[in-house]
């Protein structure tokens, strides 16, 4: 193994090896929901998966259920460490491939940083991380099969790298950049006559052929599960249009405030830098190699597009833009010229950030300064619960839910969804009036937080059936049925 390879893998296992860091937090909410999900899924014709809601993919929520059922909760931490050392490779010898050795070893470098960094996300593990294997791996075998393959063997490639890219989607739905990648890579090579047109059409053909399998394999389960395919697809697609329209129509600050707050993220931890590096020489980029430059310059915008179209700005979607981010500074850092040198400067100084991150990121973790809110409220419902009790938290802490080990008879485990499905929150107000409601009830957020008279309805209702018994670390109240006899919780508040 050269000397090269060896950096490679070893920034790769470092990345790796750090990520791991979050076997020692606890569970976060959206890993939380989906856990709770996968453990309760029972499809029928209109719900894919039963008791409770979720707007995403199957084979995500298969993913959760996998780990969970191998050792709990907080496995999936350690396939989310298997996915950064494995995109890391994958960067490389993609960077190698386009750009030089030279290039490959500050492409995984850039990766590693990128994926580790406190200031976007180093413990929780969601579809993005596991995705971005996937959306690099995809770009590899489409440049490939276009430039390094000639028939059968071409068109197998371009068929795994259609399957690859596609595969991603049923981990995030956003995950669009190695089919976009892959396509305009094919597009500009045939327009540029890089390939002929039979065999630029052939090549796209065996793609599309590739990016139906685990479509088809995904309408096949909802077929076999007895799901509805109009059911499937409102969870997975239609459902984000709807949200959309909730979002904008209840404006609030926390989005703008988030969404400023991602921009400097993003000028943190040197994404910003990257991009506008490429795009400011993406005349002379365009120049020497037009297929590859077109199709990250796709790539970053597909990519833009989609986390602007989420409009909710969390952190961790910065995740999405890490594989385009790291074609475009392999395209600048090869240069010997002083672009070149600004881009390697900024691929180390990113590297810097995220050491500095780390390093007080630990410290606050080590000082236990971090507040736990969510897990500690929940172990506090666990301790004071009895068997079959039931909890429902009004705003969507689905990590508070699985701390406290109890079900929820209400099937939304987060806000947008409760925002969306029960925008007058009627169904709630019919849970806690009938004899299902919940043994306890923690208003995490206020009850009139987004629609204010429907707040007002919902705590009438509360106060009926409920009475407050505290017990809640933060400003948070905690409700017991007025029927049950079970002990205040008494929560060990971290922070």
């Amino acid at each position: 193994m050269g000397r090269e390879r060896r950096f490679v893998l070893l920034v790769a296992l470092v990345a790796g090896g750090l990520r791991l860091v979050g076997l020692f937090r606890p569970v976060r909410p959206d890993e939380a929901g989906f856990t709770l999900v996968a453990r309760a899924w029972a499809p029928s014709a209109d719900s894919v998966y039963g008791p409770y809601f979720v707007d995403r993919p199957p084979s995500l929520v298969a993913t959760y259920g996998a780990a969970d059922w191998l050792a709990g909760p907080l496995t999936v931490r350690v396939l989310g460490a298997a996915a950064v050392t494995a995109l890391v490779l994958l960067a490389a010898v993609t960077a190698r491939l386009v750009a030089g050795p030279s290039a490959a070893r500050w492409t995984a470098v850039l990766v590693a940083a990128l994926c580790v960094t406190p200031l976007i996300d180093v413990v929780a593990t969601k579809g993005e991380l596991l995705g971005l294997p996937l959306v690099m791996g995809g770009c590899l075998l489409a440049l490939l099969a276009l430039r390094r393959a000639e028939g059968r063997r071409a068109l197998l490639l371009a068929g795994a790298a259609g399957t690859v890219s596609a595969t991603a989607l049923g981990l995030k739905q956003s995950l669009v950049g190695g089919l976009v990648f892959g396509g305009v890579l094919l597009l500009v090579a045939a327009l540029g006559r890089e390939v002929t047109l039979r065999r630029g059409a052939a090549l796209a053909g065996a793609a599309l052929v590739g990016a139906a399998v685990p479509v088809l394999a995904t309408l096949g389960w909802a077929v076999a599960a007895g799901v509805r395919l109009e059911a499937l697809g409102y969870a997975v697609w239609a459902f984000r249009g709807d949200a959309s329209a909730v979002l904008a129509a209840q404006p609030a600050s926390a989005p703008t405030e988030r969404a400023a707050l991602l921009v400097v993220v993003a000028a943190g931890a040197g994404m910003v830098a990257v991009i506008g590096g490429l795009l400011v020489h993406v005349r002379d980029e365009v120049g020497r190699d037009a297929p590859v430059t077109w199709a990250v310059l796709a790539m970053l915008g597909a990519d833009t597009a989609a986390l602007v179209a989420s409009g909710s700005y969390w952190r961790d979607y910065l995740l999405v833009l890490v594989p385009s981010t790291a074609l475009a500074a392999a395209l600048l850092v090869r240069r010997r010229s002083k672009r070149g040198a600004a881009m390697r400067a900024v691929v180390a100084a990113t590297a810097v950030s995220s050491a500095v991150s780390l390093v007080v990121w630990g410290a606050v973790q080590l000082l236990d300064l971090q507040e736990l809110d969510e897990a500690d409220t929940g172990a506090a419902l666990a301790a004071a619960a009895e068997p079959g009790d039931t909890l429902t938290v009004f705003g969507g802490r689905a990590d508070l839910q699985l701390s406290s080990g109890m079900d929820s008879p209400y099937p939304y485990l987060w806000s947008l969804p409760m925002r969306t499905l029960d925008p007058e929150l009627e169904r709630l107000q019919e849970l806690l009036a009938s004899p299902r409601r919940p043994t306890w009830f923690v208003e995490w957020v206020h009850l009139g937080a987004w629609t204010p008279e429907a707040g007002a309805a919902l705590r009438e209702v509360l106060e009926e059936h409920y009475v407050e018994v505290g017990g809640a670390c933060g400003d948070h109240r905690v409700y017991l049925r007025r029927d049950a006899e079970r002990p205040a919780p008494q929560p060990r508040c971290h922070g």
